[in-house]
């Protein structure tokens, strides 16, 4: 007999299987949202906004790979966690390289468009963070999805205020400047997501 008295193996399939409902329903959404935003920060060469679409990307593929790992077992999910971690640090380095060229090749970005999308981003991460919310401390794999997903709540705000400085300043900076508090919110939550990985890794050989 395997450990599944008292229904435990019903109970864990079950939760296996909400999680996967969850992720598949978060994975559409924030799909969607990176095409939508990324063309939105190509169209009016906000720095700021291309850091929210790359996290939208990174979180796309990060919860593909939370899909794969849901009915794993706990090495198998810290491994993931693990390659998600490297995923937010590596969108991290892009922004860093990106403001490292509009430090070289100056642009004020379009504040409209800046302030329309990333509160539509706003809307579409919030059904994500409520669907999520439940799931926050089921395993390593939920908790990491659940901080990739809080982290982009913080980048929608900081794009709509950064849009708001470019309007009332007519400059660049304040696109420049929530970009790269981006890239810090982004390292921080790499570094949580990769310790924690190492964690469960260690635990687990």
């Amino acid at each position: 007999m395997s450990g599944c008295c008292d229904g435990g193996c019903s109970v864990d399939a079950l939760r296996d299987e909400r999680q996967r409902a969850t992720l598949k329903t978060v994975l559409g959404i924030n799909a969607v949202m990176f095409i939508v935003i990324a063309g939105a920060a190509l169209y009016s060469e906000s720095t700021a906004l291309l850091a929210d679409s790359l996290d939208n990307f990174g979180d796309a593929l990060t919860y593909g790979l939370s899909l794969y790992a849901v009915a794993r077992g706990g090495n198998t999910k810290a491994k993931v966690a693990l390659f998600k971690g490297i995923l937010i640090l590596l969108a991290a380095l892009v922004v860093l390289a990106q403001i490292i060229y509009r430090l070289y090749v100056p642009s004020v970005p379009i504040f409209e468009v800046m302030g329309m999308f990333s509160l539509i981003g706003l809307a579409a991460n919030s059904v994500c963070l409520f669907l999520l919310w439940r799931h926050r401390h089921e395993d390593v794999n939920m908790s990491s999805v659940w901080e990739c997903s809080r982290n982009d709540i913080a980048s929608n705000i900081s794009v709509f205020l950064a849009a708001g400085a470019v309007w009332l300043t007519g400059s660049g900076w304040p696109d420049i400047a929530v970009a790269m508090a981006l890239v810090l919110l982004l390292l921080r939550s790499a570094g949580r997501v990769i310790s924690s990985a190492m964690v469960e890794l260690r635990a687990a050989n």
